[in-house]
């Protein structure tokens, strides 16, 4: 039986998680990233899709590069290792010593020709067939949901005192989970307190299990939630497995693209499939999935809905979409209806590939920093998909 509270009628509880830089997935997608991004600073037109995979003290690069770039691929992994922590196999990982098995070829000409190749800009068709989702909410000034949101600042804020200092002993890989009681409301839904918190960190062997708690609620815990939210019966679960030595490559194999839902909104909403890093915009995976979270935050902005979930789909070399979706849940503002901001999105958004990428400038070198932290609900100008468009 588990051990939760009773709830009152119309609440109902909401976990998200989150993983550090150091986590070996999240690993795999920054280095993947950051191979994109060294493509994109020498040539915007690169057309990347990379893969990373690492186990033990072992990295392998797979995939197709299409580019004018000249990268050395190798030391921008290692370079990437060093930044993240992996220092010593110890931690699970040595930038100086890990193995590197690369194995990349060329865009197939079977994609290049139906996607891009002779065609203008806003004619250009999508790099892949899928559905993408976005996905916006008022609960938080970001738009972006609080369970989800409280546990990528927990686990930024163990990478943040581990790089300055503050908790030297801390190791890279982590994670981090928030459950929230969440209300619904006439018209939508709120948080109305923290339930749990449950932190797992990586961390020295000379470090006890009391140490790590006492440090990781003063450092971690305290600075990055909101007291208000907090009550005597919020629980707090610190290292719950009591070790957390071995970690990174060495404990858990590492893959790109295998923690899309905490890329994205932490199981809120919903979720194509697809995933982000390594790939770059003419990859529909990324753009739409940027472009329909714009959608989505726009409509939320403008005070349309409370709350809503964007699909949009495409077929490869077509440039239109085959359709946009949109939910409100019963959210409207206004007396409208979802088919009514059907119509405002069609109206005021062009989601061919091409002109996604042109409008939200994705030809930058900006995706490395956008494999940890999550891709949304962050205030970064880079990330421009999350400045909301104005509506006519």
């Amino acid at each position: 039986m588990m051990k939760v509270q009773s709830l009152k009628e119309g609440h109902f509880y909401f976990a998200s998680e989150s993983v550090t830089e150091g986590h070996p997935d999240k690993l795999c997608d920054s280095i993947s990233d950051a191979i994109l991004d060294a493509c994109l600073t020498q040539d915007p037109n690169s057309k990347v899709a990379c893969e990373s995979v690492a186990k033990s003290n072992t990295i392998m690069i797979a995939g197709e590069i299409t580019s004018l770039a000249k990268i050395d691929i190798e030391q921008i992994v290692r370079n990437r290792i060093k930044e993240v922590g992996y220092d010593d196999e110890k931690k699970g990982l040595n930038y100086n010593t890990c193995e590197l098995i690369i194995r990349v070829t060329r865009q197939s000409p079977d994609i290049s020709q139906a996607v891009h190749e002779n065609k203008k800009d806003e004619d250009i068709g999508a790099g892949d067939q899928g559905h993408m989702f976005g996905y916006a909410t008022d609960e938080t000034p970001e738009l972006f949901p609080y369970s989800h949101l409280l546990a990528l600042k927990l686990s930024e804020r163990l990478t943040e005192v581990r790089k300055n200092g503050t908790l030297p002993w801390l190791r890279p890989d982590g994670k981090t989970q928030v459950t929230v009681e969440y209300v619904k409301e006439k018209n939508g839904i709120r948080p109305l307190r923290i339930h749990n918190i449950l932190v797992s960190t990586q961390h020295d062997p000379d470090i006890t299990l009391d140490e790590i708690k006492k440090s990781v609620q003063e450092h971690v815990i305290r600075p990055t939630v909101n007291p208000d939210l907090v009550d005597e019966n919020t629980q707090y679960f610190i290292n719950p497995s009591g070790i957390f030595i071995i970690g990174g490559p060495e404990a858990d194999a590492g893959l790109t693209g295998r923690k899309i839902i905490v890329d994205t909104y932490g199981g809120w909403g919903a979720h194509g499939g697809g995933a982000f890093s390594g790939k770059d915009p003419s990859k529909v995976d990324r753009s739409a999935a940027y472009a329909a979270r714009w959608v989505a935050k726009s409509l939320v902005a403008a005070g349309l809905c409370r709350r809503v979930l964007v699909q949009i789909s495409y077929s490869i070399g077509i440039s239109d979409p085959l359709s946009v979706h949109i939910d409100s849940f019963g959210t409207v503002a206004n007396g409208k209806t979802d088919s009514d901001l059907f119509n405002i999105v069609v109206n005021n958004f062009n989601l061919k590939p091409g002109v996604i990428i042109n409008e939200l400038a994705l030809k930058r070198p900006v995706y490395t920093k956008s494999a940890s932290g999550g891709h949304f609900g962050r205030n970064d100008k880079d990330f421009t998909w999350e400045t909301p468009k104005k509506l006519i």
